[in-house]
C-alpha cells in the first residue's frame, strides 16, 4: 500500500504533499453524554478553533421555564422556496481544479457537490453555481464565444463556438459534466461580462455598450449558448443579461443602462427565448443593492416584465433590505443574491460574521431564493485573473502544488449548503439576544436554524419549537447550524 505524507493546511485540514488531496475523516466525537439528543449542532468559530465541527453537547427539548432569550422557530409560517447555495465557478477556478491529480480532483468534487449527511463535515452539498458566458475577470484571458478580427463582424454567428471552454487548459465544460454526474439537479446561472467586442460601440472588452443594431444578434448569441450547452448535457437554469451593468471599468465589462436592458429584454431576448422554446429564466440587474431603481425600472415596464423571472443583487454597496423592497413591490417576481467576495486582506472572524449576517441570513430573510459567494478557487497569488481583473478576491479554496486549503468563504456557504438543500422553504424565526438567524424546513421535514453570534461574549438562549425548547450556548464570534 502506498504511504502518503500529510501536510497541515492553513484551515486545519490535511492535504498530501505528493500526488493528490486527502480529506481526513472528521475528528472523533467526544465521549457520549447521557440524555436524549434532539438537536444536532455544528459550529464554526471566528478564531478557527472549530471549523464546521459537530458538537457533542446534548440538546434536549424540554418544557422547564427559564429566563434566557428565546429564538422561536415557527414552521407554520412559510416564505420563499430555496434554490440553493454556492459559488461562481469561474474559468480560473475551473482550470485550477482541472489541474489537480485525478484522484484529488474527484475527492474535492465529492466534498463540494456530493450529497451531504451528518456523519462528518463533508460533503457540503453545494447546490447552485454561477458561471460566466465567455470570460469573467477571474479568467486567465479575455474571450467570448464569437471573437472576430478587428473590423469584422459575424451577424449570422457562423463562428460561434464553445471551444474556449472545452479546452483542456480551461476545463469549464468538462468540469461541469463531472459536477453534474455527482449532482444532476444542481442549478446553473450563466452571466456575461461582455458581449463580443464587434457588437459594442467601443470595440473593447473594457466598458462600452451594446450597439442598438446588434440587440437582435446578441439575443441570438444567448440562444445559441443555451442550446449548445444543452447539447453538451448542461442545462442553463437562468441567465442575467449582464454582470454588474453599471460597472464598466472591469476587464471584461459592458455598460447596460436600465432602459437599455428593458429594451433588450422586451424586444429581443425575451421573444428570442420564446421563439426557440427555451425555459431558461431571465434574471435582471445582477449588481449592487444601492440602485433599486434599476430593477424597478425594468419591472415597471409592462412589456418587459412578463419575460423577467426576478432580480439579482450583490452587496458591495447598499443595504440587503432592498431585496424585500423589490419583493413587496413585485411579489410575483423572485429575488436572488448572486455574488460577494472575501478579500485577500480580510480577517477570518470579521468576514465570517459579516457574510453570515448579510449574505446567508440577510439575503434569505429578505426573500432571496439563493445565496452565492464569489470565486470558488484561486491560487496563492489570487489568480488566475485578467489584466485589470480582481487581484484581491480570495477564493473559497486556495489551490497550490496539487493541494488545497479551505478559506472563510468555504465555511460561510457550508453552514447553509450542507443542511438546506434545494427545495427547502424558509420559515419564521425570531431574532433576539443579539443573535441574527434564519430558519428553514427541508423537503424531508427537517428543521434548520442558522445562528450568528457576532458579539464578544457567549450567549445562552432557548431554541424554541412547538412549545418546547432546547437550551444552548453560542460562543462569541461564531456561527452555528442547528438541525432537528
Amino acid at each position: 500500500m502506498m504511504m502518503i505524507a500529510i501536510a497541515q493546511t492553513s484551515c486545519g485540514k490535511s492535504a498530501d504533499s505528493g500526488g493528490g488531496i486527502v480529506t481526513p475523516p472528521p475528528d472523533p466525537p467526544d465521549p457520549p453524554v447521557a440524555g436524549t439528543n434532539d438537536v444536532s449542532f455544528w459550529l464554526t468559530k471566528g478564531d478557527q478553533t472549530a471549523l464546521m465541527q459537530k458538537q457533542s453537547v446534548v440538546l434536549s427539548f424540554v418544557s422547564t421555564t427559564n429566563s434566557n432569550p428565546t429564538v422561536l422557530v415557527d414552521s407554520t409560517r412559510k416564505f420563499q422556496t430555496i434554490d440553493g447555495f454556492g459559488y461562481t465557478l469561474t474559468g480560473g477556478s475551473a482550470s485550477l481544479i482541472t489541474g489537480l491529480p485525478a484522484a484529488g480532483k474527484a475527492a474535492l468534487l465529492q466534498e463540494l457537490f456530493g450529497t451531504p449527511d451528518e456523519s462528518g463535515a463533508v460533503p457540503i452539498g453545494v447546490s447552485y453555481i454561477r458561471i460566466s458566458i465567455g470570460a469573467s475577470d477571474m479568467s486567465s484571458n479575455t474571450y467570448t464565444y464569437d471573437d472576430m478580427p478587428a473590423g469584422q463582424a459575424d451577424l449570422s454567428l457562423a463562428s460561434f463556438s464553445l471551444n474556449a471552454d472545452k479546452a483542456s487548459g480551461t476545463g469549464l465544460i468538462p468540469l461541469l459534466k463531472e459536477i453534474l454526474a455527482i449532482n444532476p439537479k444542481i442549478k446553473i446561472l450563466a452571466t456575461p461580462w461582455s458581449a463580443p467586442v464587434w457588437m459594442k460601440d467601443n470595440g473593447s472588452f473594457i466598458g462600452g455598450s451594446l450597439k442598438p443594431e446588434n440587440y437582435g444578434v446578441y439575443a441570438d448569441y444567448f440562444v445559441k449558448y443555451i442550446q449548445q450547452m444543452k447539447a453538451e448535457g448542461i442545462t442553463i437554469d437562468a441567465v442575467t443579461p449582464q454582470n454588474e451593468p453599471m460597472h464598466d471599468g472591469n476587464n471584461p465589462s459592458m455598460k447596460m443602462l436600465a432602459a437599455q436592458q428593458a429594451d433588450f429584454i422586451k424586444n429581443n431576448l425575451g421573444p428570442a427565448f420564446q421563439a426557440a422554446g427555451l425555459t431558461t429564466r431571465i434574471i435582471i440587474w445582477d449588481h449592487n443593492c444601492d440602485l433599486p431603481i434599476y430593477p424597478q425600472t425594468i419591472l415597471r415596464d409592462a412589456a418587459a416584465k412578463p419575460f423577467v423571472d426576478g432580480a439579482a443583487f450583490h452587496l458591495y454597496a447598499g443595504n440587503i433590505n432592498v431585496l424585500t423592497d423589490i419583493h413587496n413591490e413585485f411579489p410575483d417576481k423572485n429575488v436572488y443574491f448572486t455574488e460577494q467576495y472575501t478579500a485577500a486582506n480580510g480577517d477570518f472572524a470579521g468576514d465570517l460574521k459579516w457574510h453570515l449576517k448579510n449574505v446567508i441570513i440577510g439575503s434569505t430573510r429578505n426573500w432571496s431564493r439563493n445565496a452565492l459567494e464569489w470565486n470558488l478557487a484561486n491560487d496563492p497569488n489570487y489568480g488566475p485573473h485578467t489584466s485589470g481583473g480582481c487581484d484581491q478576491c480570495k477564493g473559497a479554496l486556495t489551490i497550490s502544488n496539487n493541494t488545497y486549503s479551505r478559506n472563510v468563504a468555504y465555511y460561510i456557504i457550508a453552514h447553509a449548503s450542507k443542511f438546506v438543500p434545494a427545495g427547502s422553504v424558509r420559515i419564521a424565526s425570531e431574532e433576539t439576544g443579539g443573535l441574527s438567524n434564519v430558519a428553514f424546513v427541508t423537503p424531508t421535514g427537517k428543521k434548520v436554524l442558522i445562528v450568528l453570534n457576532e458579539g464578544n461574549s457567549n450567549v445562552t438562549f432557548n431554541l424554541k419549537f412547538k412549545d418546547k425548547w432546547a437550551v444552548t450556548t453560542m460562543p462569541a464570534n461564531s456561527v452555528g447550524t442547528y438541525t432537528w
